[in-house]
Parts: structure tokens; C-alpha cells; sequence
């Protein structure tokens, strides 16, 4: 253990080479937080790590790693511990999608967003966890979305794993009452992020009506993040479909305003 670290703590964030991810470590760093970014590209990270260390100060240690691969959650969680680096604050914001029908769709595909989406997040919560409440106090932070609200045609994997995200992060906030620990779920829509690009829904009515920025995302999330909130809905219009989502009297009413969204 590195006895230079000691007292030292960090906040970890997945997906931090771009998008929300990379605007929530700048924002982070400007608050005088130390850094652990992980991501799958080596040279994304090392210009966003040299940057946020040379602007503002702070530490930042950086893993290259694609968290879609079996036991990446551990590999991250003892990387952390080989270095002596004290986690007080986990950001699982890596995460994908895929703009088709199930009948179009790769399985391998489906396996590896689940993989990174559902299994490294709650892995990567389960092993950090433990460490938090020890400790007496952590923040936790998941990244879900507005798709957690409603069934999703054309992005049913995709809808299916985000509302795991959200109920999995809302049950773990009712278990960490007095803790000293807190868990919140931040649910943005559509986003100016890569993910549009690698979900292949370019042409859908969401991305070409307009996205959010990366940079309000991540304030929204930060000041959740801080707050101890359970759940984060961000922007007017998403709070006000998801409200209406649990409004609806009829589930096939539900998946049919859903479908002509997502077109």
C-alpha cells in the first residue's frame, strides 16, 4: 500500500473518456476531487487525466479496461486496493445500447451491453459497498435513464437494463438509510454523448428532436450525487413523461407512445 495515499480518498468513475462521464470528472476536479478514471481507451484517458491534473490540481489515476469483459469489476475494485487508493465515491456511468429489433439483434451484442449495463455495475456496487459502510460514509451514483420508465420496442435490452439500474439503485438507497452511505440513480433522456453514434439510432424521433447537454447532465447528477437523492430525473419534459408513465391506465397505451417516441 502506498502510505503516501493514506487518508487520501478518491471518486471512481466508469465511462469517463467522453460524454457525461468525462464532463462529471472535470466537474468533480474543479471541486477539488481526486480521480480514478476507467474506460476502455488508453490514449482518451491519459488526455482527459493529464488535462484535469494540470488544470486543477488533483490526482488522477487512470485504467484502461473494458468493463463488458467477465470479472472487470473486480480487476477494477483490486486495482484500487493494490495502489492503496480510498474509494468514497462510485460513479458506474459506462453503458451502451442498441437501436434495433430483437429479431435483428446480435446476441453477443445483447451479452456484452448486459455485461457492462447490469452485471459490472452491480458487481462493481457490491465489492465498493461493503468498503463504504466500513468506512461510515461513501456516495454512490448510477447512471440509468428515462428508458427505466417505460418498455422500450426497437430498444428493449437496452429499456430492460436501465430499469434494473433504477429499481436495483432505489432498493439499495432503502437498505443504506443511516449508514452514512447514500445510493442514487440519475435518469437522463437522450443525451449529446457517443451513444447515439454506437446505438445506430441516428435517425430515431429522440435523437433528432434534440438532445441534452453533456455538461447540464453532469451538474444534475453531481448535485443528486451530493444531495444523497434516491432518484434524479433530469430535465422538465422527462419528469413530466416519466410521472405520466406511472399515470397510465393501460400498459399497451405504455409500449405504443413508447414505440412512436423511439421511431
Amino acid at each position: 500500500m502506498n502510505t503516501s495515499l493514506k487518508n487520501v480518498e478518491f471518486a471512481l468513475i466508469t465511462g469517463a473518456s467522453n460524454g457525461i462521464g468525462m464532463e462529471l470528472a472535470g466537474l468533480m476536479a474543479r471541486r477539488g476531487h481526486n480521480l480514478i478514471l476507467v474506460a476502455r481507451r488508453a490514449d482518451k484517458l491519459q488526455t482527459v487525466s493529464k488535462a484535469l491534473a494540470a488544470e486543477h490540481g488533483v490526482t488522477v489515476h487512470t485504467l484502461a479496461l473494458d468493463l463488458s469483459v467477465p470479472g472487470a469489476a473486480q480487476r477494477v475494485y483490486d486495482h484500487c486496493h493494490g495502489l492503496g487508493l480510498s474509494v468514497n465515491i462510485l460513479v458506474n456511468n459506462a453503458g451502451f445500447g442498441d437501436y434495433k429489433p430483437v429479431a435483428d439483434a446480435d446476441a453477443g451484442v445483447y451479452r456484452e451491453m448486459l455485461q457492462v449495463n447490469v452485471v459490472t455495475l452491480t458487481e462493481l456496487t457490491c465489492l465498493f459497498v461493503k468498503d463504504f459502510k466500513r468506512q461510515g460514509h461513501g456516495r454512490i451514483a448510477n447512471i440509468g435513464s428515462t428508458s427505466a420508465y417505460q418498455p422500450c420496442p426497437g430498444m428493449a435490452s437496452y429499456g430492460a437494463s436501465k430499469g434494473y439500474v433504477m429499481q436495483f439503485t432505489e432498493a439499495l438507497h432503502v437498505e443504506l438509510q443511516g449508514s452514512g452511505v447514500t445510493a442514487t440513480v440519475i435518469n437522463p433522456g437522450m443525451t449529446a454523448t457517443g451513444f447515439v453514434d454506437r446505438a445506430q439510432m441516428g435517425n430515431s424521433a429522440l435523437a433528432i428532436a434534440g438532445m441534452a447537454n453533456a455538461k447540464d447532465v453532469a451538474q444534475a447528477a453531481y448535485d443528486a450525487l451530493m444531495r444523497g437523492e434516491m432518484n434524479r430525473v433530469v430535465g422538465w419534459v422527462n419528469k413530466l413523461w416519466a410521472q405520466s408513465t406511472m399515470l397510465a391506465g393501460s400498459r399497451h397505451l405504455l409500449v405504443w407512445v413508447s414505440k412512436w417516441r423511439l421511431r
